[in-house]
């Protein structure tokens, strides 16, 4: 369970960094956090998953395009994020440091 929050977060990372690129929007770095609550009957899916992307160097102005970013790869681009139920919960925030 832990590999599939993994894959997700490498997925969408892969996403939003070829997106920010051809957006022209620079960035010193990104983390993804993850955090999942299951089910507690087996087989004990997730129900909930957050993510939260934590960035350097991405200015305030810039910050719309990150959004639109991490919406652009849930909604199209994340095949992971794809493959799992449609009726998981679902979060995402942005941290800058």
């Amino acid at each position: 369970m832990e590999a599939l929050l993994l894959s997700l977060a490498g997925c969408m990372g892969v996403d939003v960094l070829a997106i920010l690129k051809k957006s022209r929007v620079p960035l010193s770095s990104l983390e993804i956090f993850t955090e999942g609550e299951r089910a507690p009957e087996a087989p004990e899916r997730f129900t909930r998953i957050r993510m939260v992307f934590r960035v350097e160097g991405v200015e305030e102005d810039h910050l719309p395009r990150l959004e639109r970013a991490i919406h652009l790869s849930v909604e199209k681009y994340c095949s992971v994020f794809h493959t799992l139920r449609e009726d998981i919960e679902f979060e995402t925030a942005i941290e800058r440091s």
